[in-house]
């Protein structure tokens, strides 16, 4: 298996499982599991496979052109730095699967959380193997969704919504944000491409531009890694399921933030902002974590501060600056990942069989327990820097950075002290953890008897502080070979001297690592009696809760903020803010041509006597629509599709049938739509000022005077552009081209579906979110008591019907519709072949899957006229929501398969097949493309049908109760059952 293809199956198998797992059966754990965990293993195989070729120094890369004109091709990259990544993200994952087999409940929907979980591996595989900023960052921000959806799997629960929200928040913000520093390199580089960047540091680091970009970076990967002060989000994480916080929160997402620090080091690194700003950064957050950390009485609040703690210690020695320092920050990396997922893994252990992470409730387990609490202790002292230990050589490398001199007093005494604190810290809440839970008593408040869990359950625990102890004792056999790998690739020329050994003597870091060990100890017994007394939180800190901060944000921003705005600019009625927004547009567009535009010379030679006139008609019935919207709302409509008309018309005049057909089947789904929506509209709102009054006259012709501008400028602008002469056109190109490279020969479907053919990709995919959103506000939306009456020809039929015995009410009704019910469901079949002949000769003739889509659900919308909401869902099975999936899943799929042929995204392909009986017969992808436009075309309209079909059927919104008089109660107290 070739190098390009090893990394294209690390991110597509992921991808491809996720799909898969989401439907397998929900009864079927044991096969989920399985299946979510032979997925990783893959992927940790062919990670592994790829490991001779980035020993030897090279630089496994795969490029897929995209938009190659704007740098933004599909590259994947490895080198020895994303090689290790990548084998921690499968092997972890690994490990996490088979733990959440015994971990999840049969109750809960495991085909879903083994679906995020791996769409989430891919994701973050995608963050350590892209090859392009810009695509880094769209994988960054997959994996912002995915830990969302994960962290708020048990969605009953408030907290893990509350949670959930509050981390997609925070990373998301910080995404956009890096997102805007990436385009900021890439303009001072002149590419995106990773190794371009790479390869230009003191460009970026001479740049007037480098501070802002570092800033908008570093805001980045401080909010993904929860540093100091966006750490608030990871402890609130803690609502996810215990696998989650193993896999995301230890090994995985928080160290999205450190990698990016450490793949850009190369170009950012090396000042003085740099410095300051990374390193005491990180340094606040390793001091703030730990103490945090040592008054937490949840288990894995414990764990989430301590994981925010080391993350502050990486960042500090990668702010530090110095080759060393960033040997360390590799090496820490990966010992954390180790010992942090096997201590959550076992956290979760504990709350599985003994029903409780609060430690004042837990004691005594190690009677219970012991082998749990054997390898849950082993890995709690790899955490305190305990030698012997994987965590003790990575420390001690910490220790070895903050006790170099420096000039700098300030920097001088506060590294090493800060560094000794924190180590001291962590030795606290290490043994905060062992003592606390797995020494003492047996525990009295339990509701259960605590015990092994299952062996396999158990396993990943096991391995993972086997690799602790085997790295802190023979680290030179173990670790060393891949860490100079990882540190090789992304230092190059500059990588130091360094050494894992075990034993260096006594020396400065050493003698601060004893301070630290002998320190945290006395801290620890000093500290008893307050643990005793079971307060949560830390001292001081205490009050400073980093959730109610953020709600109290979000508040002001979303609510405060947005109702003074409301207050200030909103109103009940569109007219005014149609108003600004037409005036603002005036200014924008006049303020620039005011200088430059020249008042072209108006003759009415040329123009044909009978469009003038059709022109004329078109003009008077839009003006008519305009003047008769606010009084008759049913009259404008006819008037506007009056206008809608001469503008087909108008297309097929100057040869252009594809518009004019594309304009008549939108002017007709359009009109039934609307007036839909107009029956359950409520009635005209009453005139704020009395009728002819001063303001009302005021208000009048001002709008006129907005509308008669903007109008008119329009039509100034559209005739001198029609009227001067053409410079060369782009047009040439597409009439020379479209048969001899699309393979059709109507040039607009053409350009539609191959030339232009991610305009339309994006275009489908707006119109389906459209759709959606639309269906979800209307079906949250209740009529108006005052619009829930029947019409009053309705109500006169009705009567007619009610007066007579023999006859039942709507009787009328029926008999009025009962041959144009027929024909209209006639017409179904009819409609739906008509539908499908546009769709197939819209590559060479008037037609195409728009129009063929919108001709489509007109046959569903004769077929709701026809029989009524209840009766055509009796019948025909119409799910809009799988349609835009489908289609939107066509259209992907069939840009996606020109990479398979080497070509960039949409590349159309086309050639004559022999059809036996027919001939030759045209062949072109571009025709799949088309089928996803037509599907979801007829998905999105049927969904906006749907939508307003069934306010028929709804209950009205009730009527709002009146205030209670002063003294009463709203509370209104009943008897019996629900």
């Amino acid at each position: 298996m070739t190098g390009s293809v090893l990394l294209l199956f690390l991110i597509a198998l992921p991808f491809a499982g996720s799909l898969l797992a989401g439907f397998l059966p929900t009864n079927a754990r044991n096969t989920e599991a399985w299946f979510a965990g032979a997925i990783a293993f893959l992927g940790l195989v062919a990670a592994l496979l790829a490991y001779p070729t980035i020993a030897g120094g090279e630089v496994i890369r795969y490029e897929i052109e995209w938009l190659p004109s704007l740098g933004l091709n599909f590259v994947f990259r490895m080198d020895g730095f994303a090689w290790i990544f990548a084998v921690v993200v499968t092997f972890i994952g690994v490990l996490v699967v088979i733990y959440a087999r015994y971990y999840m409940s049969p109750q809960d929907p495991v085909p879903r959380f083994f679906a995020f979980l791996l769409a989430f591996m891919a994701s973050m595989l995608g963050v350590v193997l892209s090859g392009n900023l810009i695509q880094l960052v769209f994988f960054w921000e997959m994996t912002s969704i995915f830990s969302f959806l994960l962290i708020g799997y048990w969605y009953h629960l408030q907290a893990a919504r509350d949670g959930a929200r509050m981390a997609l928040t925070v990373t998301a913000m910080g995404g956009l944000a890096l997102l805007v520093g990436v385009l900021i390199i890439g303009n001072i580089v002149g590419s995106y491409d990773l190794d371009v960047v790479l390869a230009s540091g003191d460009a970026i680091r001479n740049s007037p531009l480098y501070l802002p970009a570092l800033i908008l970076i570093l805001l980045g990967a401080f909010t993904k890694s929860a540093q100091f002060p966006f750490q608030f989000w990871l402890p609130q994480a803690m609502t996810a399921p215990t696998p989650v916080s193993a896999y995301l929160h230890s090994a995985t997402m928080v160290k999205a933030g450190v990698f990016l620090l450490v793949r850009l080091w190369p170009v950012m690194a090396g000042t003085d902002a740099w410095f300051w700003i990374v390193t005491y950064t990180g340094l606040i957050t390793l001091v703030v974590g730990a103490y945090s950390a040592i008054f937490q009485q949840d288990l894995k609040g414990l764990l989430a501060y301590s994981t925010i703690s080391h993350l502050g210690l990486i960042t500090a020695l990668i702010g530090m600056g110095s080759p060393l320092g960033l040997v360390a920050a590799i090496f820490h990396i990966l010992n954390h990942a180790t010992f942090k997922a096997s201590l959550f893994m076992a956290a979760g252990i504990i709350d599985h069989e003994a029903g409780t992470r609060d430690i004042n409730k837990l004691s005594g387990l190690i009677r219970f327990m012991p082998f749990t609490a054997t390898l849950a202790m082993v890995a709690s002292a790899a955490m305190a820097g305990v030698p012997l230990l994987n965590g003790f050589l990575s420390k001690e490398m910490f220790f070895t950075e903050t006790a170099v001199r420096n000039p700098n007093p300030f920097i001088d005494y506060s590294l090493p002290i800060v560094a000794m604190l924190a180590g001291m810290f962590s030795v606290v809440y290490s043994l905060r953890f062992i003592i606390g839970v797995f020494f003492g008593p047996p525990p009295t408040e339990l509701d259960r008897t605590p015990h092994e869990p299952p062996a396999l359950m158990r396993r990943p625990i096991e391995l993972l502080v086997l690799i602790c102890l085997l790295v802190g004792i023979i680290p030179g056999i173990t670790i060393a070979p891949y860490l100079a790998t990882a540190v090789s690739s992304v230092l190059g020329a500059e990588t130091p001297y360094y050494s894992l050994s075990v034993w260096h003597g006594f020396n400065a870091p050493l003698l601060m690592s004893m301070v630290a060990l002998i320190g945290g100890v006395l801290m620890y017994i000093a500290l008893r009696g307050y643990f005793a007394r079971g307060i949560d939180g830390p001292p001081v800190l205490r009050r400073l809760k980093g959730q109610r901060i953020f709600e109290r944000v979000l508040v002001t921003v979303s609510w405060k903020w947005a109702r003074t705005l409301e207050n200030v600019l909103g109103t009940r009625r569109l007219q005014p803010q149609l108003a600004i927004v037409v005036a603002i547009a005036i200014l924008a567009g006049g303020i620039p041509l005011a200088s430059a535009f020249s008042f072209p010379t108006l003759s009415a030679a040329g123009i044909d006597p009978v469009l003038a006139i059709l022109w004329a008609i078109g003009l008077v019935c839009a003006i008519g629509a305009a003047y008769q919207a606010k009084f008759h709302r049913l009259a404008a409509l006819i008037l506007m599709a009056g206008a809608g008309l001469v503008t087909c018309i108008t297309f097929v005049w100057f040869s252009a049938p594809d518009l004019a057909l594309t304009q008549l089947v939108v002017e007709i789904v359009t009109t039934v739509l609307i007036l839909l929506g107009l029956r359950w509209l409520p009635k005209r709102l009453p005139e704020s000022e009395p009728r002819g009054g001063l303001g009302t006259l005021v208000r009048r012709y001002r709008d006129l005077a907005i509308a008669v501008i903007a109008g008119a400028g329009m039509t100034l602008i559209a005739y001198s552009v029609m009227t001067r002469p053409l410079s060369d056109s782009i047009s040439g190109f597409f009439l020379e081209r479209a048969y001899s490279e699309g393979g059709g020969r109507n040039v607009v479907n053409v350009i539609l579906v191959d030339f232009r053919g991610f305009d339309t990709m994006g275009e489908i995919t707006v119109l389906g979110i459209v759709a959606i959103t639309v269906f979800s506000l209307l079906r949250r939306f209740r009529p108006a008591t005052e619009s829930i009456a029947k019409p009053e020809q309705q109500q006169l039929q009705n009567a007619y019907d009610e007066a007579r015995p023999e006859r039942e009410t709507d009787s009328t009704i029926r008999e009025y519709l009962t041959i144009p019910a027929v024909i209209m469901n006639w017409m179904f079949p009819v409609i739906t072949v008509l539908a499908v002949y546009l769709l197939l000769r819209g590559h060479d003739a008037p037609g195409g899957g728009f129009v063929a889509g919108i001709t489509m659900s007109i046959a569903f919308i004769l077929q709701y006229m026809a029989g009524g909401t209840r009766w055509v869902e009796a019948r025909l099975r119409v799910l809009p929501i799988r349609w835009i999936g489908s289609g939107l899943l066509v259209a992907a799929l069939t840009g996606a398969g020109s990479f398979l042929f080497g070509y960039p995204f949409l590349t159309s392909f086309f050639q004559y097949a022999e059809v036996p009986l027919i001939g030759k017969v045209p062949m072109a992808s571009a025709l799949l493309f088309d089928l996803g436009v037509f599907m979801l075309v007829i998905g999105a309209t049927v969904l906006i049908l749907i939508a307003l079909a069934h306010q028929s059927i709804r209950a009205p919104k009730p009527a709002r109760a009146p205030d209670p008089a002063p003294g009463e109660s709203r509370i209104k107290v009943t008897t019996g059952g629900r």
